[in-house]
């Protein structure tokens, strides 16, 4: 606990401090469902995330209710760490474009991914997705490349997320059962996907077959220049 809630405090401090410079060109927004128990009174509980697609940088992320303080305090944070224009996309929650202006003002490139989904026949409730009907595309602020307005990057880091960390595999009893607790695992897993885990893609990325070094998205980022131990990665965060 003590470890996952200093994750979380230095995320926003020390050793991502640099971050707040961080030149991205292209970054989506998603949120996915945790679960926690309902006796608690917690009810549901949704991860925000932001990557960028080109360093697979996990920027920015929050835990909270799917409403619009979370979001304001998600997309706020997400523009606090950014030093210029990028081009942003995201579904089409529509809490996302009061954050987004308010956040961003006119300085963004902004696109929403609209898909609507159908239903099984026979209307029977299952864990895995509705069948997507059809996906559109839309400019909501500035002018984004409309072939760049995609969410694809970001939908495939939930599925990297629910393999990485046990709370949210369902039909377990692996779920969190605390707020608290959910944060401070969500915050150690993204510092250690950041700056520890080496990302295969950036890997591939680094050089010809023989010659490739392992890379993770904050070197990919500049961040740091160097694949981060977990003793590093504690020292950091409780040194």
């Amino acid at each position: 606990m003590r470890f996952g809630h200093s994750s979380a405090a230095k995320r926003r401090s020390q050793h991502q401090r640099s971050s707040s410079c961080l030149r991205v060109d292209f970054s989506g927004c998603d949120y996915s469902p945790g679960i926690l128990l309902l006796a608690e009174g917690q009810g549901d509980c949704w991860t925000w995330t932001a990557l960028d697609s080109d360093s697979k940088l996990m920027i920015s992320w929050n835990v909270g209710p799917r409403d619009d303080s979370t979001c304001r305090d998600f997309i706020d944070d997400l523009a606090a760490r950014l030093s210029n224009r990028i081009q942003l996309s995201s579904d089409g929650l529509g809490l996302y474009n009061n954050a987004v202006r308010i956040a961003f003002g006119a300085n963004v490139d902004y696109g929403q991914v609209i898909k609507v989904y159908g239903q099984e026949e026979g209307g029977e409730r299952r864990y895995s997705p509705a069948v997507c009907t059809s996906v559109t595309t839309k400019a909501i602020t500035g002018d984004p490349m409309n072939s760049l307005i995609s969410t694809s990057h970001v939908e495939r880091q939930n599925l990297n997320i629910r393999m990485g960390c046990r709370r949210f595999t369902r039909l377990t009893n692996a779920f969190s059962k605390k707020a608290e607790n959910h944060t401070a695992a969500i915050s150690i897993y993204f510092m250690f996907y950041n700056f520890v885990r080496p990302h295969q893609t950036l890997t591939k990325e680094s050089g010809k077959a023989g010659n490739r070094y392992p890379t993770t998205p904050a070197m990919a980022a500049g961040l740091t220049d160097h694949v981060w131990t977990f003793e590093e990665m504690i020292e950091t965060v409780l040194g």
